[in-house]
């Protein structure tokens, strides 16, 4: 059977926007899937099949099986698609793929097989081959869409096509640029809708659906605008349909207003009417138990039938202030200001705060979507949007929890090259955070590492608060990327520059001395009794054309990447003269570097700071204009960073580690024994010191003899973890002295109530620099690599660095070089040099282990023992869980 996207399934999203569901098959399947090969067209069957005329042949390679695994499209209960592989003894498949003729050309195709090839290589499977009629040129394409590097072989009528199942990185491009596609014609029902029904629309302005209704009208909405009301005949002025099926003309969006027992019967008739996309605003699902979500699920399942798409439900509602549009589709009183902000809130009340909160700021926004319980459409999505919506210049998101963060990372690391990406994710808390016995899982705990890594490698802006949202978003939205860290500070008040240059330090920032031609430019219309260095302290007395040419002076020096203007009103100067001054003078800099503005009086994008063609973002204080500089700086750090993806590995026996851990799931979940953790590293490349296993006092006795030298001896029994911490652990022995140790060893491991336990002997590795790598694997997040200064006081040092797999080399890089700890290696005080690229090289090694393989859930390599040639593993552990699978590729998680 497949195991991609469980036999539950997952809703997948077509080319059109439309939802199917992929699950795997199972052995009662067979009525359905003979319906479904029966159904094919002759034009449809012969081809996918290669000229077989045999139906009845056909249904046999299609059966769910224990060698067929099978994945099937479902809509409205039948099957719309079909992709199965039936494995060989030499580790391949053949693979077929089979789309009914609805539905072809909607990408269904390419969905199946990129799921199918993801789940076979977990099995093991290394290369797929399918046999296709010349005549298929649909299914020749969804090869060469998918980035697999296939060889072709023209037979006599037909075509042999092999092509790897491990391609991830072009596979994963392949479905992105689709599932781009597919978000965009979703939502441009939403935020473009040519008909719009308001079913539930009320003429009293106090109900929501009221206004909502209200905030349509009012905002002058471009489309055709319908009010469902069974109740009364008129709704503000507008005839009242008793029913969606009612209404005259076709409608794209219908916004629900209704109470949620009656949601599903309106969304059917919706479904019927041929309404594409559902706002659903009404409360009473998931968010109030288990009630509500059994009835939530049956309104998405109507939804995917009909092939609507769903925002909510639980929502505040969407707004597109595109003149073309006019769409205010929420129930607050606020309006949002036209600009070029999209917003995506989960929350329905948090949004209404929002919208006026930049509103007073003077940021006005493109596009607000609040989500609510996200049943269906999702921050991805609007990601993806936004991503190509020139309206859009920035993008804010406040989320409360994800649904697929694995494809979160790769559509946002996709946009942030185009565009800022700032959010707010509430909930820094532990609960997230499953219970672990691995080091990796304990120094997670009362952490959001996982989170931050998250967004630090897709290059979202993470901030803390809503109020730093705004500071930021300012900023981003008004001037440019800044290109460096060095700031310039101009101020009329030497204790605001002392505060900003202080937050600037704190913050990572660099206020260096400015030339020496800066500050002769500077004193030539300055007071003598000015500050030129940095921070420029114009004293009280400064103009308003001071702050112009102190601005110009300071830009045109090397040395500065951005410029923060204080001013503090004193009673002689014009705030609106020196506000004049400072935005013509950013107008008219020589290159393009962003300035900051700290009047005391303002906040946001305010009308003294801005003209048609500028503006300049103010802050209240210093320490608010530094805070968000700072977050800018890293945004462009990551961009000037150039794009790299994971390599590929030499000397990974990817099948051979597959069986080895299917032989251990078939025990059960649980840590592999030392011979199969040992085996498992090897496979992948990961050097082991030499390791001799002893079920007895004499086989320890006689190993002992056998490998000579210093050697280090272990105990090993079921429920021990922490071998140190059980004495399970004696250094530094000679072979004589091994005897008298494993006995003391079984004396005090029997005493702690550990049975029946064997010993691990290796050579003494004692020159070098204990480092320690590890991962949990997270079903959601996937897998997160830890790396740090390992031994015993690994926990107690907390000295690690994370990054969420699959890790590249410079990632690995990164990790060891940002450890505090580092400088042990490069030869700290004297000491010689330590090979840190074995490190990286070991890290990378983990991290293709952990993306080949779901089930391992756990991994610590603790000490790694790194010397001047390389780097060893002196003590290793693995568990491995069936239970931990990833979400398919193009999955919507609910």
């Amino acid at each position: 059977m497949s195991r991609g996207p469980g036999e539950s399934g997952a809703d997948v999203v077509l080319e059109d926007g439309s939802l199917v569901r992929v699950r795997g098959g199972r052995a009662e399947d067979g009525s359905l899937i003979e319906s479904f090969v029966r159904a094919l067209s002759d034009h449809t069957f012969y081809p996918s099949f290669a000229g077989e005329t045999d139906r009845g042949e056909a249904l046999r390679r299609l059966a769910p099986s224990d060698e067929n695994h099978v994945l099937l499209a479902e809509r409205e209960g039948r099957v719309i698609g079909l992709a199965t592989y039936h494995k060989r003894e030499d580790d391949t498949a053949e693979v077929w793929v089979v789309v009914n003729d609805e539905f072809r050309g909607r990408g269904l195709g390419t969905i199946l097989l990129g799921e199918l090839a993801e789940s076979a290589n977990s099995e093991g499977v290394v290369a797929f081959e399918a046999v296709v009629s010349p005549e298929n040129d649909e299914m020749l394409r969804v090869f060469r869409d998918l980035g697999f590097p296939a060889s072709i072989k023209a037979e006599p009528k037909a075509i042999r096509v092999t092509f790897p199942t491990s391609v991830r990185q072009q596979t994963l491009a392949a479905f992105d640029r689709r599932e781009a596609n597919a978000a965009i014609a979703a939502l441009e029902k939403f935020l473009r809708p040519q008909g719009l029904a308001v079913i539930g629309a009320s003429h009293d302005p106090r109900t929501i659906g009221g206004m909502l209704f209200k905030n349509i009208v009012d905002g002058e909405y471009k489309g055709s605008l319908y009010a469902v009301n069974p109740k009364v005949s008129v709704v503000q002025g507008f005839p009242a349909y008793r029913s969606v099926l009612d209404c005259q003309g076709p409608v794209d969006q219908a916004i629900i207003v209704v109470p949620a027992s009656v949601v599903l019967e309106v969304a059917d008739e919706c479904a019927r009417k041929g309404v594409k996309a559902l706002t659903v605003i009404s409360s009473g699902f998931a968010e109030i138990g288990e009630h509500g979500a059994a009835l939530q699920q049956r309104l998405v399942e109507t939804c995917r039938e009909s092939g609507m798409r769903l925002i909510g439900p639980n929502c505040m509602g969407i707004v597109n202030t595109d003149p073309l549009v006019r769409l205010n589709g929420q129930f607050s009183s606020q309006k949002p200001a036209e600009g070029r902000i999209g917003f995506m809130s989960q929350s329905g009340a948090l949004g209404i705060t929002v919208i006026d909160h930049a509103n007073r700021l003077g940021l006005g926004m493109s596009t607000f979507v609040s989500v609510g319980n996200k049943a269906d459409i999702s921050g991805n999505d609007l990601i993806q949007y936004w991503e190509s919506d020139e309206r859009t210049r920035l993008i804010l998101l406040y989320l409360e929890a994800f649904g697929n963060p694995r494809k979160f990372s790769r559509v946002a690391r996709s946009a942030s090259r185009k565009k800022p990406i700032i959010a707010v994710k509430s909930g820094r808390s532990p609960a997230g955070f499953r219970a672990t016995q691995s080091h990796t899982g304990a120094m997670l705990a009362a952490s959001d590492v996982t989170v931050d890594e998250l967004f630090r490698q897709a290059g979202v802006i993470r901030v803390d608060t809503l109020g730093e949202m705004f500071d930021v978003a300012s900023l981003l939205v008004s001037q440019p990327v800044p290109r460096g860290r060095r700031i310039a500070i101009v101020t009329n008040a030497g204790g605001a520059g002392i505060l900003a240059a202080d937050a600037a330090e704190g913050q990572g920032l660099q206020v260096p001395e400015l030339d020496l031609q800066t500050q002769d430019r500077l004193r030539s219309f300055l007071s003598p009794y000015a500050g030129v260095r940095n921070p420029v302290d114009m004293i009280a007395s400064a103009t308003a054309a001071d702050y112009s040419r102190a601005i110009e002076a300071v830009s045109n020096d090397p040395q500065i990447d951005a410029i923060v203007a204080l001013f503090v009103p004193p009673v002689s100067v014009n705030s609106e003269d020196v506000a004049k001054k400072i935005l013509e003078a950013t107008k008219a800099l020589n290159r393009r570097i962003p300035v900051l503005a700290t009047f005391m009086a303002y906040h946001g994008i305010s009308e003294i700071l801005s003209a048609n063609d500028a503006e300049i973002p103010s802050y209240p204080f210093p320490e608010g204009a530094i805070g968000a500089l700072a977050k800018a700086v890293s945004y462009g750090e990551w961009l000037s960073r150039p794009v790299e993806e994971p390599i590929e590995l030499e000397g990974i026996q990817r099948e051979r580690a597959a069986k080895l851990i299917s032989g251990s799931l078939s025990r059960g979940a649980g840590w592999l024994t030392p011979d199969e953790t040992e085996e498992l590293l090897r496979c992948y490349g990961i050097p082991v010191v030499k390791t001799v296993r002893a079920n007895s006092l004499d086989e320890v006795v006689r190993a002992a003899a056998e490998i000579g030298g210093k050697l280090v001896l272990k105990g090993v029994a079921e429920g021990l973890v922490h071998k140190s911490d059980a004495g399970a652990v004696v250094l530094d022995l000679s072979p004589e002295q091994v005897g008298m140790a494993a006995r003391d060893m079984l004396t005090r491991l029997s005493k702690q109530g550990f049975a029946s336990p064997s010993f691990l002997l290796q050579p003494m590795v004692s020159k070098g620099v204990e480092m320690f790598v590890g991962l949990t694997n997270d079903p959601i997040f996937g897998p997160l690599v830890a790396c740090g200064a390992g031994g015993t006081l690994v926990e107690l040092l907390k000295d690690v660095a994370f990054r969420l797999s699959p890790i590249t080399p410079r990632d690995a890089n990164q990790m060891v070089r940002g450890l505090r700890t580092f400088p042990l290696l490069e030869g700290y005080r004297g000491g010689p040099k330590y090979d840190a690229r074995s490190v990286e090289e070991v890290i990378l090694r983990v991290s293709a282990l952990a993306e080949d393989h779901q089930a391992v859930t756990e991994l610590d390599l603790n000490p790694l023992m790194v010397r001047t040639d390389g780097a060893s593993v002196v003590d290793f552990r693995v568990r491995v869980e069936d239970s931990v699978l990833r979400l398919p590729l193009g999955a919507k998680k609910r």
